[in-house]
C-alpha cells in the first residue's frame, strides 16, 4: 500500500484545500498521473501518483483543509486494492461491536481518527492519550486546539456545569449569512482570493502607505520599439514589449535608491543587493505575481522571454509557488485594461510597487513653448513611508521617467 500525502507547498504555506479528486476509488492509475488538485493561498497545484496501481482509498474529501504531510489517500496494487479495502471494512465492523461500554467506544473512535502531522507531533511530544481528548474538528477529528486545551486542563472541559456562566465572557455569535434576494447567488471565495484579500488588507493596516505620481512621454520608447520589433522577434523568438523597458528602468532606479528595494524586519531594515522583480499577472482565479529573478543580469530578450513563459503558465494554470516567492519589488500594469490612474497596494514584505497605466495622446507644452499631442503615460509609486521618504520616492520616479523618455540610457546604463 502506497500513501498519497500533501507535498511541501512552498514558502510560508502550511495548508491547502482539496479542490477536487481527478480519480475515484477503484480507478487504475499510472505513475506520475495527476490524482488530486490542491488549492493554496497562492496557487492551485496537482498531486501526482507516486506509483502505478489502483486508487484504493480516498481519505480526504473535496472541500476539506489539509496540512503539509497529511494523508490524502492510498494506492494499492492492481486487482488487490478493492479486496483489501473490503477486508479492512469487515475487520472494523466487529471491533466496533465488541466495545463493552459506550464511553470507551466514544474515546476509542476519537483516538482512531487520523491525525495531521502537526497534531501527531504535539501528541507524541507530550505523550498525550488521544482517547482522552474530545475532537472538535471535522468528523470528530482532533485538532491542535483540542490537544492544547487538554494539556492546559481538560478536566475543566469535562465539567462545564461547575463553572459559572458569565454573560460578558460569552463570545459574540458569528453573524448569520445575509438572506439572498431574487437573482442573487452565494459562492465561496477561493483560497487564492481570500489570500489576496487578507494580504492587501494587511498591507493597508501595517504599512504607512503613500502614493506619488508622475507622467512619462512614451514617444521615444515607442519609436525605438517600432524600429526594431521585427528584427528583435526574428532574432530572439519573442515580441518586444514595454515591460522590459520598465523592468530595466526600475532596476537602475532601485540601484540608486536602495531603500525602495528593501524590507522591514522588526526594528531592522534589510537591504537587498539583488533585483527580483515581480510582474503582476491577472488570471481567471485572481492576481498572481511571478518573479523575474536577477533582472539586472538579463537582457531585454531575457526579460521578455521570462514574462512570456509566465503568461503561458498563468493562462494554463501552471504557475508554481516557486515562481512567486522572494520578489524584492513589483510592477503592475493596469493600462492593459484601460486604467489611466490608480494607486497600487504594496505586496508585503516589499516596500515599493510601481503602477503603469494606459498610454494616451494628450496635449503637452514642449520646451520651446509649442503644444503637441504626445503619447503620455501616468505612473504611480506606492511606498512604505516608514522607510522611504517622499524625496526618495519622487526621485525614484523621476529617474525612471528619464530612462524611459531617453531609452539609450538603459543601453548605456547611465
Amino acid at each position: 500500500m502506497t500513501k498519497i500525502v500533501v507535498p511541501t507547498l512552498g514558502e510560508s504555506v502550511s495548508e491547502a484545500t482539496v479542490s477536487q479528486w481527478l480519480k475515484k476509488e477503484g480507478d487504475t492509475i499510472n505513475a506520475d498521473e495527476p490524482l488530486v488538485e490542491l488549492e493554496t493561498d497562492k496557487v492551485t497545484l496537482e498531486v501526482n501518483a507516486p506509483k502505478g496501481g489502483v486508487l484504493s482509498k480516498i481519505i480526504v474529501k473535496a472541500g476539506d483543509t489539509v496540512e503539509v504531510g497529511a494523508l490524502l489517500g492510498e494506492i494499492g496494487d492492481s486487482g488487490t486494492a478493492n479486496q483489501n479495502s473490503k477486508s479492512a471494512a469487515k475487520e472494523d465492523a466487529p471491533k466496533a461491536e465488541t466495545k463493552s461500554a459506550p464511553a470507551s467506544a466514544s474515546a476509542a473512535s476519537t483516538s482512531d481518527k487520523p491525525l495531521s502531522p502537526a497534531v501527531r507531533k504535539m501528541v507524541d511530544d507530550n505523550k498525550v492519550d488521544t482517547s482522552a481528548v474530545s475532537g472538535s474538528g471535522k468528523d470528530g477529528r482532533i485538532t491542535k486546539g483540542d490537544v492544547i486545551e487538554h494539556l492546559e486542563g481538560g478536566s475543566a472541559k469535562a465539567a462545564p456545569a461547575a463553572k459559572p456562566a458569565a454573560p460578558s465572557a460569552t463570545p459574540p455569535a458569528p453573524a448569520a449569512p445575509r438572506v439572498l434576494k431574487d437573482r442573487e447567488e452565494r459562492v465561496k471565495m477561493t483560497r487564492l482570493r481570500q489570500s489576496i484579500a487578507r494580504r492587501l488588507k494587511e498591507a493597508q493596516n501595517t504599512a504607512a502607505m503613500l502614493t506619488t505620481f508622475n507622467e512619462i512621454d512614451m514617444g521615444a520608447a515607442i519609436d525605438l520599439r517600432n524600429a526594431y520589433k521585427d528584427q528583435f522577434e526574428k532574432k530572439h523568438g519573442v515580441k518586444l514589449g514595454f515591460m522590459s523597458f520598465f523592468v530595466k528602468a526600475a532596476v537602475q532606479a532601485l540601484k540608486e535608491f536602495p531603500a525602495v528595494n528593501s524590507e522591514i524586519d522588526g526594528e531592522d531594515v534589510i537591504y537587498k543587493n539583488y533585483y527580483d522583480i515581480g510582474v503582476a499577472v491577472s488570471t481567471q482565479q485572481g492576481l498572481v505575481v511571478p518573479v523575474v529573478r536577477d533582472a539586472d543580469t538579463l537582457s531585454f530578450a531575457g526579460i521578455e522571454s521570462k514574462i512570456m513563459d509566465y503568461a503561458v503558465k498563468a493562462r494554463d494554470g501552471k504557475i508554481g509557488i516557486e515562481d512567486m516567492t522572494g520578489g524584492t519589488f513589483t510592477i503592475t500594469n493596469g493600462g492593459v485594461f484601460g486604467s489611466l490612474m490608480s494607486t497600487p497596494i504594496l505586496n508585503p514584505p516589499q516596500v515599493g510597487i510601481l503602477g503603469m497605466h494606459k498610454t494616451q495622446q494628450r496635449p503637452v507644452v514642449m520646451p520651446d513653448g509649442s503644444i503637441q499631442a504626445r503619447p503620455m503615460m501616468y505612473v504611480a509609486l506606492s511606498y512604505d513611508h516608514r522607510i522611504i521618504d517622499g524625496r526618495e520616492a519622487v526621485s525614484f520616479l523621476v529617474r525612471l521617467k528619464d530612462a524611459i523618455e531617453d531609452p539609450q540610457r538603459l543601453l548605456l546604463d547611465i
